[in-house]
């Protein structure tokens, strides 16, 4: 599934996007799903929290029943 994101701002952390998109119910569970490496920045998997996520950036969550991707304008 994709999904488009509009953010306001030149940038915006990974963690704050998960819970931006209602990935992560939390900045926990996000820290938690960065650090399990389910999540993906433009195809590779990314362990920092921090990423600095642009427009035009895609962040993929890979869960076990679905998969859904992020595309951020």
């Amino acid at each position: 599934m994709m999904e488009t994101v509009k953010i306001t701002t030149e940038f915006i952390k990974l963690d704050q996007l998960l819970k931006f998109a209602n990935i992560a119910p939390t900045g926990g569970a996000a820290k938690e799903m960065i650090a399990d490496g389910i999540i993906s920045v433009n195809g590779e998997i990314c362990f920092l929290r921090g990423k600095k996520i642009r427009p035009g950036d895609e962040v993929t969550a890979g869960f076990e029943d679905e998969t859904v991707t992020l595309k951020v304008e």
